[in-house]
């Protein structure tokens, strides 16, 4: 394929081969970035709108002046970038489980992230967001215990399509009040998922947190032509 494809990066991790690759589309005649782990897709360039509502709808929530934030998951930085783009946010964690992920960053090969990571609220920690969540220390090694104004999380495909089985525990009650904790008073944490609102997980949301929400995002999908859908939930302590 020449020019029209390029594999930029590719590794070997606990859940998968983790690939980033850019290609020419020529219909559209726009370059597109897109993450596969293995032969799943996991995010493309082409669809952002969601993962950019995921900070927005999180953030409108808040009504501090200096907010911490914590992204949950880095991909492409849409979610990240986003967060960046409110002034209010004083710090941002991204806490991303594969070393590479941040790589690609640091390295520049996604020019529409260009300056995530170099903004100095930004910082990276290479962890496991649910071990984490898991763990009594938190997601700030070094501020253990540290609480947040939001947690913005884009790992899963959604609370029952997870990409391993040890995520599923995040998704249950006992699992979201250990994120709840991390949370400072009227804290929020806000979640992208593929698939339509569940009921169920809204339920467990609201056994946790005062407030709790699913907003269809829709948005234009240039490959059929049509309208496609995902879903960002959002629940305030």
């Amino acid at each position: 394929m020449g020019a029209r494809f390029e594999e930029l990066a590719w590794r070997e991790t606990p859940i998968g081969a983790i690939s980033l690759r850019r290609r020419r589309d020529p219909a559209l005649q726009v370059e597109v970035y897109e993450v596969k782990l293995d032969d799943e897709y996991l995010m493309s360039s082409l669809f952002p709108v969601a993962e950019i509502e995921l900070a927005r709808l999180g953030l409108a929530e808040l009504t501090g002046d200096v907010l911490d934030v914590v992204v949950g998951g880095l991909g492409l930085g849409y979610t990240a970038c986003t967060a960046l783009a409110d002034p209010r946010v004083g710090s941002l964690l991204v806490v991303e489980a594969v070393e590479d992920v941040i790589d690609w960053h640091r390295r520049g090969l996604l020019p529409f992230a260009a300056g995530l990571a170099d903004d100095p609220r930004t910082r990276f920690a290479r962890a496991d967001f649910f071990a984490a969540v898991a763990a009594d220390g938190g997601f700030d090694a070094e501020s253990p215990g540290r609480r947040f104004d939001a947690v913005l999380l884009d790992v899963d495909h959604s609370p029952r399509n997870v990409l391993h089985p040890s995520h599923a525990p995040f998704y249950t009650p006992d699992g979201l009040r250990r994120l709840a904790a991390l949370l400072r008073p009227e804290g929020v944490f806000a979640l992208w998922s593929d698939d339509p609102p569940d009921d169920e997980f809204v339920a467990a949301l609201s056994e946790v947190f005062a407030t709790a929400r699913a907003q269809v995002v829709p948005f234009a999908n240039p490959l059929t032509g049509g309208q496609s859908a995902n879903t960002v939930y959002v629940a305030r302590r």
